[in-house]
């Protein structure tokens, strides 16, 4: 055992706190109420999120909806038009300013973005190529603070140079992204070094296929896929941990920059980010493992099996299904999957979205009977479809998570100028001091049943606490 095993073993045992303790002092733990609803820690005017309404008869589940400043995602989507570019950037212009652009907002706003992309002379070399790291996230996260040193405003606080400052992370981020990338490439594979200069003439979606590819070629349908799916993520309310991150930092007034890295090592967590690789790796499984991947009685035989944990990864999950919030339907997901159809047909992949259309019917199916709950409601969520766009648009897995913050960072800027818009308040919320050794914690209430030696039987037991 080496001497962090051993540290790790004491510390496990020092640190470790009896599940009822929770209960007791009514901790609500992960921010959740019972119900599983999120816990009210604030207001926001940017987005909200609707998957079930609360009754006097508990938590009722419905259709999921989604709000950008009041207009229905679905709504927002069908007025794009047909055949829609820069849908990411009017959506961008609607969160962070709370109105739809009229045409000339439009066009000053895109230029603006256009303008703000090209990166400081030698940001390249000497903040991404110096320290090459085989996390995109973290060098994001790096990039975006070594921007700090670079703004001589990087601290003015007012209203104007927040926004100006929002406006060029929105910008950058999606050229930061195939940038670090190919760094990575050359690093640690092998690979050519390969930078393109951004366009401003071009939209958000199809400036990072041409950076992002070798050849800098893309189709119309690839772009505008991808337009929406930037779209689609841009924020998704307050209360998800990357944005209530951006929130916590931001009330202590610091400075953009930091609030951002903040967000990004927030969003880098599995539990937050990267659920759309999972979902591809394991619908790799299930092609490998079924004779027929449109037989509905071999997925709901792969379905069953992943929940017994007999195949693939054995942790007993169904990717890219269930959500804290939305219950009867993710609108995102529906989006996103009636517009990868046209993809799909592009790039010969319609047989494997039926697939994944099959296992989107089935999932909730098997749950309940697996669950022995006929009353189980459970949905597939954006990252359900959002990981076959990408791996549709040849992205490399490495960008998934990192092209996720370069659309969310649209949110975090919207919430973070409408908390610095507002007087701010530092959060600071409580935690309770439960002490293993109460006769030295002068702050102890006398009920340690925290101590795992604690006689039963003693009314004075404190006296009894055998110190170690």
């Amino acid at each position: 055992m080496s001497y962090f095993d051993e540290l790790s073993v004491v510390a496990e045992e020092m640190n470790r706190i009896p599940a009822d303790l929770f209960s007791k002092y009514g901790v609500k733990r992960g921010l959740r109420n019972e119900d599983g609803s999120g816990v009210l820690v604030g207001l926001t005017t940017v987005s909200n999120v609707l998957g079930y309404r609360k009754t006097d008869q508990g938590v009722l589940p419905v259709e999921g909806e989604q709000f950008y400043r009041g207009v229905e995602i679905r709504n927002l989507v069908d007025n794009l038009g047909p055949n829609p570019r820069y849908a990411f950037e009017r959506s961008a212009f609607l969160l962070l300013f709370g109105k739809d652009p009229s045409p000339e907002e439009m066009s000053a706003f895109i230029a603006e973005i256009g303008a703000m992309r090209q990166l400081p002379i030698h940001f390249v070399r000497d903040v991404l190529e110096t320290c090459p790291t085989r996390d995109i996230m973290i060098a994001l996260s790096r990039a975006v603070l070594s921007m700090y040193s670079l703004d001589p405003r990087a601290d003015d606080l007012s209203l104007p140079n927040q926004i100006r400052q929002g406006m060029e992370l929105i910008a950058r981020l999606p050229v930061l992204v195939p940038y670090a990338y190919h760094i990575l490439q050359h690093a640690f594979h092998e690979g050519s070094l390969i930078v393109h200069r951004p366009d401003p003439e071009l939209s958000t979606a199809e400036n990072f296929l041409r950076l992002l590819r070798p050849n800098s070629e893309y189709t119309p349908t690839e772009a505008a896929t991808l337009d929406l799916a930037l779209l689609l993520h841009a924020d998704h309310g307050g209360g998800n941990n990357s944005t209530f991150v951006t929130r916590a930092v931001s009330s202590t007034l610091t400075d953009f920059y930091s609030a951002i890295a903040a967000s990004i090592g927030s969003l880098k967590g599995p539990l937050h980010g990267g659920a759309n690789l999972h979902v591809v790796e394991m619908m790799r499984s299930l092609r490998a493992w079924v004779n027929n991947p449109l037989s509905r009685d071999e997925v709901r035989d792969f379905l069953f099996r992943l929940l017994r944990k007999e195949v693939h990864d054995r942790l007993g999950k169904i990717y890219g299904m269930g959500h804290a919030v939305y219950t009867l339907s993710d609108p995102r997901a529906g989006i996103l999957r009636d517009h990868a159809r046209a993809l799909a047909k592009e790039q010969g992949r319609e047989e494997e979205l039926a697939t994944y259309e099959l296992v989107e019917q089935e999932a909730p199916l098997v749950f309940k009977e697996f669950r022995k709950d006929p009353d189980m409601v459970i949905c597939a969520n954006v990252d359900f479809y959002s990981g076959f766009v990408y791996e549709s648009l040849n992205i490399p897995k490495q960008v998934f998570t990192p092209l996720f913050a370069a659309s969310r960072i649209v949110g975090w800027a919207a919430h973070r100028i409408e908390l610095m818009s507002n007087p701010v308040k530092i959060m600071r919320p409580a935690y309770k001091h439960v002490c293993k050794y109460c006769k030295e914690a002068k702050s102890c209430d006398g009920d340690c049943r925290f101590n795992p030696n604690r006689p039963k039987d003693e009314e004075d037991w404190h006296s009894n606490l055998q110190h170690k």
